[in-house]
């Protein structure tokens, strides 16, 4: 069928009834041809359409699942955090004491070592001065004259 308009032989009493029978026929079966595809297009159209719909639905269910999922996941980031907050938070108060008791047992220490040194230095003075009044004593110290050797030798043979 072509999209050009028909044109009729003119016949005595109006056109050619025979070729205007064709046309007309033409036409019908035209017009019952794309009422076919017409129902056609419409059954496809609500098939397209109730999928669009099942679609719709799923994606909306996904979407709400989605939706749950991440503000689960959310929470769980936000409680992660807060636990890992606390987390450090302990572990700087625990550092914070070891520190104090470190200091402590250290300044101990510190003060330990000052009462030895000043006591290793009393010691020492003590010492030295003992050594001091030793030596002076030892100066001092006279032994007494050893007896004459020739005479024990003279006394010995005198005996024999």
């Amino acid at each position: 069928m072509s999209a050009q308009k028909p044109t009729f032989r003119i016949m005595k009493n109006g056109y050619d009834r025979f070729a205007v029978d064709d046309v007309m026929e033409q036409y019908a079966a035209q017009v019952s041809f794309l009422q076919r595809k017409l129902e056609l297009y419409q059954d496809q159209m609500v098939e397209t359409t109730q999928k669009l719909e099942e679609l719709q639905a799923r994606y909306d269910e996904v979407e709400r699942a989605v939706d749950v999922r991440k503000d689960a996941a959310d929470s769980i980031t936000r409680v992660s955090v807060q636990e890992a907050h606390e987390v450090v938070a302990k572990a700087q108060e625990n550092a914070d004491e070891i520190v104090k008791e470190a200091l402590s047992v250290a300044r101990s220490i510190l003060l330990d070592l000052s009462q030895l040194y000043t006591e290793a230095g009393e010691v020492k003075s003590d010492l030295s001065q003992q050594l001091t009044e030793l030596q002076k004593s030892l100066d001092n110290f006279k032994l007494p004259k050893l007896p004459d050797m020739d005479w024990l030798e003279e006394t010995d043979k005198q005996l024999q």
